[in-house]
């Protein structure tokens, strides 16, 4: 019997289905309240994964409960089947995919939302409130940074890495989009150079965003470059020290589901490995791995690991 293919998965996310939002009180209609609603994610994918550290970060785990689905979805045509009855019952006969991230509502057993943005700020927004050490991740002051870096981060990082990376371009082609990829690298070196995050002395949504980015351009895109674009990438101590350091927060490390992300990678990717392949830039094992009580002997105040760990190159002649 032939085996049946994979499932295709889409490169890039569909437009959202549904674009609810949370509210301040029951006249929204969708307000907040303790463990009415519940995160469907599959931290393979960095939406998800984004939602899932700000999940994390504020605390939620028994707020808001959280369901975590395979890394590779399990339809053919690139969604999950236990989420299909959700979509349908909000969206009668629902045309495409019942993808991730979902937003659901317990109490009416419908999808609130599967917009990225729109579920990252109500979760800074509407909950969480009652802790103490909740950390700002939407400072209104910064909003118009936040979104400055995000698009940095979408069309300086990912989109050029995935142009410079693309099977088939011409070298023309491939050295604009690397050039283009290292400006959004000197931009977030300048940054970091003088502060403990991008938007200064605290943790803030843009810290969360630049991390997967950066996260992702190693373990994804540099496997599709070429091994001098990666030694200039890896050419950034600052930032990818401070990517290190991130990795060894327990919110970011519990979410990094190295296996998951590769094989979500290789059901759907078509192109071919480069040399960049060989050129690792950091080892983001190792903070997973290491003993839960060597991680707390480390902590400080604030949750993030004492500085200890080396940026791990390979020197540039390895293959």
């Amino acid at each position: 019997m032939t085996a049946a293919p994979p499932p295709t998965l889409p490169s890039c996310p569909p437009s959202p289905a549904f674009r609810g939002r949370i509210g301040s009180d029951a006249s929204s209609g969708y307000y907040a309240v303790s463990r009415r609603y519940r995160l469907h994610l599959s931290p393979s994918c960095p939406h998800c994964l984004r939602i899932a550290i700000t999940h994390s970060l504020l605390g939620l785990e028994e707020t808001l409960p959280l369901v975590v689905l395979p890394a590779v979805p399990d339809s053919p045509d690139g969604g999950y089947r236990a989420l299909r009855p959700l979509y349908e019952a909000g969206s009668h006969r629902h045309q495409g995919p019942a993808t991730t991230p979902v937003l659901s509502d317990d109490w009416t057993g419908r999808i609130v939302s599967t917009d990225t943005p729109g579920i990252l700020r109500d979760l800074a927004r509407h909950f969480g409130d009652d802790r103490p050490d909740r950390p700002v991740l939407h400072p209104a002051e910064a909003q118009e940074e936040i979104e400055r870096i995000g698009r940095l981060c979408e069309q300086g990082v990912n989109e050029a890495a995935q142009q410079a990376g693309r099977a088939g371009a011409d070298a023309g082609a491939r050295q604009t989009a690397v050039g283009c990829l290292l400006r959004a690298l000197d931009s977030l070196e300048r940054r970091l150079a003088h502060h403990d995050f991008i938007l200064g002395d605290h943790i803030t949504a843009a810290d969360v965003q630049v991390w997967v980015t950066l996260m992702y351009l190693d373990v994804v895109h540099r496997l599709h470059l070429d091994a001098v674009a990666v030694h200039h990438i890896a050419g950034h101590p600052q930032v990818w020290a401070y990517a290190r350091r991130l990795a060894a927060h327990p919110a970011f490390a519990t979410h990094l589901d190295l296996p998951g992300i590769a094989r979500r990678h290789h059901a759907h990717c078509q192109g071919l490995e480069a040399a960049g392949a060989a050129v690792h830039i950091l080892d983001w094992s190792a903070p997973a791995l290491e003993a839960p009580a060597a991680r707390a002997a480390h902590h400080g105040p604030d949750g993030f690991m004492e500085p200890q760990y080396a940026l791990h190159l390979r020197p540039s002649g390895c293959a």
